[in-house]
């Protein structure tokens, strides 16, 4: 079996919520229509061959910078139960679903979280790398953590800048799409670096947070993150200063989890691997993000975990075992 963890859909009521709020989102029917159609979207999974399933989530944007709390919530609620249905209308397509929550009011996405979990049987739950400009280590969001924690609740996490987000401080906005294609990578890797100080690997040391993009730069600047943190470690030293964590900064970050989505590359999917390690990466492709309705990135996603030789056992982990384990699948 192959278990396809990081994926993105758009159900029929949640989608009609959205464009009340946002009719711009129209235009993600007409280029990815898979992330709405059924029927196409089995025809890009049917490239998995046998065996081949996903656990669903929603996409982009997040319910919290559609709308303000209350219907950011009755959002969460609209998507949790349609995923719901789907994963128990289609067992042989979707083994489960990430609940949606609404993060800009921490007490209501604790209450939606315990609801998609233990009524709708939902599996995960997917926040963003930030929530509204606002960095996951702020102490109010530490309860989240510490519920998600407690229920055994696998975190996807992904990026979240926008095209507002300039690239230089001269500017008002993003240019050539960089936002996405490098800000993201950045997000991830500044949104794990937070979470560490944030001391969530201390409280809850079994935590599971899924990195989206495997992990962003992390994997490739892993020298970089050691030598960067033993300078200010060095500094704290000498100014007397309370060591902030009780590990070094570095050995924290191998404890996320990450997918195989490098978009086909082979040198960074091997780079991944070895800095997470086969028991923390999970076969994933994005799909249907791509050009191609949803069948490149099932196709790519296969070609390149096709391309590293491993043993049986370790692509066995990767493909299906590692997603029975944090996710629970029976």
């Amino acid at each position: 079996m192959k278990i396809d963890v990081f994926n993105h859909i758009v159900t029929p009521r949640y989608r009609d919520a959205r464009l009340r709020i946002a009719p711009r989102l129209q235009e993600q029917e007409r280029v990815m229509p898979a992330l709405f159609d059924l029927d196409a979207r089995f025809r890009a999974m049917d490239l998995g061959g046998d065996g081949y399933v996903q656990i669903v989530n929603t996409a982009n944007p997040p319910v919290e910078t559609l709308a303000g709390p209350a219907e950011a919530l009755e959002l969460s609620r609209i998507a949790n139960d349609e995923m719901a249905e789907l994963v128990a209308r289609h067992p042989s397509r979707f083994v489960g679903a990430a609940a949606c929550v609404p993060l800009n009011d921490v007490e209501r996405a604790i209450a939606e979280l315990d609801r998609a979990i233990g009524q709708l049987g939902l599996r995960a739950v997917q926040i963003y790398t930030d929530i509204n400009g606002r960095p996951l280590d702020d102490p109010q969001f530490a309860p989240f953590f510490d519920r998600a924690a407690a229920l055994d609740v696998p975190i996807l996490l992904h990026p979240v800048r926008g095209a507002d987000r300039a690239d230089y401080p001269t500017e008002t906005a993003s240019r050539f799409d960089t936002w996405r294609i490098a800000g993201w990578l950045y997000d991830t890797v500044a949104a794990m670096m937070r979470l560490v100080f944030a001391g969530v690997f201390d409280r809850h040391p079994s935590i599971a947070i899924v990195t989206h993009h495997l992990g962003g730069f992390a994997p490739y600047a892993a020298e970089r993150i050691r030598e960067g943190y033993d300078k200010l470690l060095k500094a704290a030293q000498a100014r007397n200063e309370p060591v902030p964590l009780p590990r070094h900064p570095y050995e924290y970050f191998p404890q996320f989890y990450a997918d195989t989505i490098t978009i086909g590359s082979v040198p960074a999917l091997r780079c991944g691997l070895e800095f997470f390690g086969v028991d923390r990466v999970l076969f994933a492709t994005d799909m249907p993000f791509d050009t191609q309705g949803g069948r490149k990135y099932v196709e790519v996603a296969l070609q390149a975990m096709a391309a590293i030789d491993m043993p049986p056992d370790d692509q066995a982990k990767i493909y299906e075992h590692n997603a029975r384990r944090i996710f629970h699948v029976t």
